[in-house]
């Protein structure tokens, strides 16, 4: 009997230890799967205020940049600054900018700022920073506020890219476009309309003869981007003619200007009794003629905006002295021009069949065209390297569409892209702000 008791107390003690160890394992894995999750619940937690925490920053940013934007002008002095004056609520979170104004603003035509944002949500802080610019003209290829031009002063006529024109770069209107057959367009083309012309009864694809040549078929090979917000362009080169009184060179009456390929220029001006005077380009980089044309041919080594409130006038090819297409990103040519005229700029009818202009041309009053481009021989090539921004769209030659005849030249724009980030000296901006880089 005490052996059989034995047995039965050992295998009761047996059971015992055992259910002891299943609880504990039982508890152990309760422990670490509750511990789990209160770690999962905590990830997510903080996943989730660091995701609203970025979005409240990225919040921030743009608050900075549309106080920016209803600025007058473009804040001066060198300081950085809270233009909200503390923290701001949002959500179950706060954030405070800081505009920090480059130290090289006063004596740069474009300004820069960075727009700096910090979020807090609980424990959780974030700061971006977007490094801005004032936006200009120049940045783009080819502008107009209008594709139709006005002959005779008050017959408006549409103007037509066609068959054999390019344009390489950003363009843009505050109007429509007029397409006949298949011009090619490099960059992103905007409108503010919402519908673009076609010659041939507005179907720009013949699907079942997609060779038919009355077809319009244009090569935007970065798309079209219709509706887009306008753009309200000056009608008067102001800063330009400030600097050209202040620090440059101002003239009254006709004005003729050769640049020469060692950085100077020979100027002719009645009422300066000069007659083909060789001088050395302004000093600040801007030159306004006043009560006359200004007519502008040569090659130019250095930086230079020249102006008139008239009509400028190309007389024959603008080039650089060191040509940007040669040179590699790193070591960039500092040959850059703009012209800007209050009225038209013209290509002469006696310049050559094939012109070339650098530059970024802006044509505030009217437009860029080319004198009597509706009658005589046709040219060839008109080669714009820069861009032309004008407020009714110019012709540069006619098509008949029956004979196929024309005149005037035929378009090859190239945008230079240094004139994205870099245009010439106190040249037009649009009142708004690029964006040069962003960093978390």
């Amino acid at each position: 009997m005490l052996k059989i008791n034995f047995k039965i107390k050992n295998e009761k003690g047996i059971i015992l230890i055992t259910s002891y160890l299943v609880i504990t394992v039982l508890l152990t894995f309760s422990l670490i799967f509750v511990n789990r999750s209160v770690n999962e619940q905590n990830i997510a937690r903080r996943q989730r205020d660091l995701a609203a925490t970025f979005y409240l920053a990225e919040a921030g940013l743009a608050r900075g940049l549309n106080w920016l934007r209803n600025q007058a002008q473009p804040p001066a002095g060198t300081a950085a600054f809270d233009p909200l004056a503390g923290a701001q609520d949002l959500g179950a979170g706060t954030y405070t900018i800081s505009i920090d104004p480059d130290d090289a603003n006063p004596g740069n035509n474009l300004k820069r700022y960075k727009i700096i944002s910090n979020a807090a949500i609980g424990g959780v802080t974030e700061q971006l920073v977007n490094e801005v610019q004032t936006d200009s003209y120049a940045r783009y290829a080819y502008f107009t506020d209008t594709e139709h031009f006005r002959w005779f002063g008050w017959f408006r006529v549409p103007v037509w890219f066609i068959g054999g024109d390019t344009i390489e770069g950003t363009t843009q209107s505050n109007s429509h476009f007029h397409i006949r057959h298949n011009p090619g367009f490099t960059g992103l083309v905007r409108s503010a309309d919402n519908f673009t012309t076609f010659y041939n009864n507005g179907n720009p694809i013949d699907s079942a003869n997609p060779s038919n040549p009355d077809i319009d078929v244009p090569d935007f090979q970065q798309g079209l981007d219709l509706g887009v917000d306008p753009l309200n362009m000056p009608s008067k080169a102001l800063d330009l003619r400030v600097a050209a009184v202040q620090a440059g060179l101002h003239l009254n009456g006709s004005t003729t200007v050769v640049l020469n390929a060692d950085g100077t220029m020979n100027v002719t001006n009645s009422q300066q009794g000069w007659d083909d005077e060789n001088m050395p380009l302004p000093g600040n980089g801007a030159l306004f003629v006043t009560g006359g044309n200004l007519t502008v041919s040569g090659t130019l080594d250095g930086r230079l905006t020249m102006g008139t409130n008239r009509d400028v006038i190309v007389a024959n090819s603008i080039t650089y002295s060191d040509d940007p297409r040669d040179n590699p990103p790193q070591d960039p040519s500092d040959d850059m021009l703009g012209l800007i005229a209050e009225r038209d700029v013209v290509i002469s009818q006696d310049a050559p069949d094939n012109v070339t202009v650098e530059a970024s041309i802006m044509a505030l009053g009217d437009s860029f065209t080319v004198e009597d481009w509706w009658g005589g021989d046709p040219k060839d090539t008109l080669t714009v390297y820069g861009g032309i921004i004008q407020n009714e769209r110019g012709p540069v030659g006619t098509f008949n569409p029956i004979t196929g005849e024309r005149t005037g030249y035929l378009k090859d724009y190239n945008h230079d892209p240094r004139l994205l980030i870099e245009p010439p000296p106190f040249y037009p901006t649009t009142g708004d702000y690029i964006s040069l880089s962003w960093e978390e």
